[in-house]
């Protein structure tokens, strides 16, 4: 009888060392299938680029994003966060935590809409369903501008203060890259850039600008693309 018993023991340690080894070799073959993807944006002058969009795009298959529910308050008399990166299908909600009444609008393509002068109780949230960019502002104070970027990208962020963005872990593929600011030469443009990502190794990809950043728009009030 010991000896059944030590023979089910066995059976059960050989079979929990495939399996942990079963595991290990899996988590391996995930991470080769992977690899960070850093992106560096700089100006003309080669300065760091802080607080552009960076939009990637796969080439090949690859599942979209997750919708998100984000906010975009009024605070100050200005739009906080400013700009927003959010997948195509998204709601974003506009509460007015200032004193002031504001009327939010918006004359872009991809979503028009004007949300009536209110305070306090803020509208339901808005539903962006088309790609693109969507300018937004108000029709009581000038000064406030912000900006929604809309995208089905299947990685996206903002750089830091270094021009650098990193996406850990993008799936092995190939990619178009796409950095937006709002400073750039030509309204709308973007830099472009064309990118494989092969396994387990780190891809770094640099972007330059090809003109000198416009000047900032609304001087008398910083935003988080101003920065040089």
């Amino acid at each position: 009888m010991s000896d059944r018993r030590g023979d089910i023991r066995g059976d059960r340690g050989r079979l929990a060392a495939r399996l942990a080894a079963w595991l290990l070799s899996a988590g391996l073959c995930a991470g080769a299938s992977a690899a960070d993807l850093q992106v560096r944006v700089l100006q003309l002058d080669g300065k760091p680029l802080p607080g552009a969009v960076v939009t990637v795009h796969a080439l090949g298959a690859h599942a979209a994003p997750a919708p998100l529910q984000a906010v975009m308050d009024q605070i100050d008399l200005a739009f906080v966060p400013d700009l927003l990166v959010i997948p195509v299908g998204s709601t974003v909600s506009f509460p007015n935590s200032d004193k002031t009444g504001h009327e939010v609008y918006s004359f872009s393509s991809p979503h028009p809409f004007k949300l009536g002068l209110y305070r306090g109780k803020p509208y339901p949230p808005e539903h962006f369903d088309q790609v693109g960019l969507v300018t937004l502002g108000c029709n009581i104070h000038d000064a406030m501008l912000a900006y929604i970027l809309v995208t089905d990208a299947a990685y996206y962020g903002r750089t830091g203060a270094d021009g650098s963005w990193v996406q850990p872990d993008a799936t092995r593929g190939r990619y178009r890259i796409e950095v937006w600011n709002p400073r750039l030469q030509e309204s709308g443009q973007v830099l472009k850039q064309e990118v494989e990502v092969d396994a387990g190794e780190r891809v770094t990809v640099q972007l330059r600008a090809t003109h000198a950043l416009r000047p900032a728009q609304l001087q008398m009030r910083p935003h988080s693309w101003d920065a040089y």
